[in-house]
């Protein structure tokens, strides 16, 4: 049972999450620096933007072992995959034809979006499967150099910032908010979730 928590955990995870990169990229005020990253990738040398996101994983998986001096975590190939499939299926099934114009209605999807990807963040690494390799990338970053899981993530996001900017990225004002409010965001949430989790399987435990 403890294992399909974890499971629920992981896949509901990802699934906010991916949702809530859609919605930051459909906003359409900047995009993460990432996402931008791959939407100008996908602009530029074609391949879907799920497609990219597998690619710009696999690597930092090795940037990754680097950093915290261990070897590759090639599990997380297997949660970078899932991403990439489900951000193509946003993006290209659901989102499609969703278009926004009010400067208004951008705003609140965008900030709505930044919230709903902490919250997807939070949820999965609950269930300690192997991290999408950005998430490790914070991760790692936090263990090398001692610092707080919001500033980590800042500091991952501004590393994709410059190739995104050289390549005339979809950046703007949100990509500079998006840089600056993931972080909190995943603070915001994370002990939720964490405190949520250590709930269940202690319901779980005494139940066997």
């Amino acid at each position: 049972m403890n294992f399909f928590i974890r499971l629920a955990f992981y896949c509901i995870g990802l699934f906010i999450m991916t949702f809530g990169v859609c919605m930051t990229i459909k906003a359409d005020l900047g995009a993460g620096a990432w996402d931008a990253l791959n939407v100008a990738l996908t602009d530029h040398l074609g391949l879907s933007i799920g497609r990219w996101v597998m690619i710009d994983g696999a690597i930092l998986v090795f940037i990754n072992a680097l950093l915290v001096k261990r070897k590759p975590d090639f599990l997380s190939f297997l949660t970078i995959i899932v991403i990439g499939f489900m951000v193509d299926f946003w993006m290209y099934m659901i989102f499609e034809s969703w278009q926004i114009q009010p400067f208004i209605t951008k705003l609140i999807t965008l900030i709505s979006g930044i919230l709903i990807i902490g919250m997807g963040i939070s949820c999965y690494l609950q269930a300690k499967f192997p991290q999408s390799p950005i998430d490790n990338f914070m991760l790692a970053l936090k263990e090398r150099f001692h610092i707080s899981l919001g500033m980590a993530k800042t500091i991952g996001e501004l590393t994709a910032f410059i190739p995104a900017l050289l390549l005339k990225g979809p950046i703007g004002i949100g990509t500079i908010i998006i840089t600056f409010a993931i972080g909190p965001s995943i603070q915001l949430f994370f002990p939720f979730f964490d405190k949520f989790m250590r709930n269940l399987q202690a319901k779980y435990m005494k139940l066997t």
